[in-house]
């Protein structure tokens, strides 16, 4: 189901000098601006976009859209809703649209800087057909180039972040060969004595542990931590580390569990209250996140 515009982040696109504002709180569902769209043909925006709104076949257009993507979507309340659509007397409400139909596709939004109409990327290049079919394809040539320098980034940004934590994994399996591994263990004993702690941070951070994610996705290669994010990386780097040390304190593995997991909410609570799309700056020695 698509995501409502909520603690989005803002992008920028630009298409024959026209800067066109994109939000997105996943980078797989944007919103882009219809309000920076239609300033291509009118100096004012909501009319031209309450123009596209009136007719009929882009009525039919929005409503199989959201049936398709939104399971709120109030089918019963939008066939009411389109029987005057095309006529002379039809108003487009976003309003009405959004709050008695349940529809995520177009959303207003206020403020004097940033706001305006937004729609969905589906729904915004739709717009942007109508608008101008050359001017459409200018937005979808930066937005291409938008999506495939985030891409980059956040793949970058994993993959370094992924070989971190399997440094910080070489510093815990080490703790466990010096305090947990015993002489007289067979081999497959020991690897079960890894793989119980390896599960320990699963179940700290994940809240499951490796078998119970494969059961849960047997389609997907890998194991749970290749599909972790960025700051669940972060953590689970830090937790490694940290499990290594009260190893070697030999701490119980029942407390350590309590103690790994008020870790991982806490750091993860800090983490994500960053934007770490940012870059850090130095100024005066220390670091903090750009604007």
């Amino acid at each position: 189901m698509v995501k409502k515009m909520i603690q989005a982040k803002k992008e920028t696109i630009h298409a024959l000098g026209i800067d066109i504002g994109i939000y997105t709180a996943d980078f797989e569902n944007e919103y882009i601006s219809l309000t920076d769209i239609a300033r291509f043909r009118s100096s004012d925006p909501r009319i031209t976009i309450h123009s596209w709104l009136r007719n009929r076949d882009v009525v039919d257009f929005l409503g199989l859209w959201e049936a398709l993507h939104n399971t709120d979507f109030k089918r019963s309340e939008f066939d009411t809703f389109k029987k005057d659509a095309g006529s002379n007397a039809f108003t487009f409400s976003i309003k009405k649209w959004t709050d008695e139909m349940g529809a995520v596709g177009i959303v207003s939004k206020s403020g004097r800087y940033g706001g305006g109409i937004f729609a969905h990327s589906d729904i915004a290049m739709e717009f942007a057909s109508w608008i101008s079919p050359e001017f459409k394809l200018y937005i979808v040539k930066d937005y291409r180039r938008l999506k495939s320098d985030e891409n980059s980034r956040l793949s970058l940004n994993w993959n370094l972040n992924r070989e971190i934590s399997k440094l910080n994994y070489r510093i815990h399996t080490d703790a466990i060969k010096g305090k947990l591994i015993l002489p007289q263990l067979t081999s497959m004993q020991k690897s079960f004595v890894y793989a119980d702690e390896a599960d320990l941070l699963n179940v700290a951070l994940f809240g499951e542990t490796a078998k119970e994610w494969r059961d849960e996705n047997p389609d997907k290669k890998g194991n749970i931590r290749d599909y972790a994010d960025i700051p669940h990386l972060l953590v689970l780097a830090n937790l490694e580390s940290y499990n290594a040390i009260l190893i070697k304190e030999g701490v119980p593995q029942s407390e350590r569990l309590v103690k790994l997991r008020e870790t991982a909410e806490s750091q993860l609570g800090t983490i994500l209250s960053l934007d770490l799309q940012k870059p850090i700056l130095i100024e005066n020695g220390t670091k903090r996140i750009g604007k």
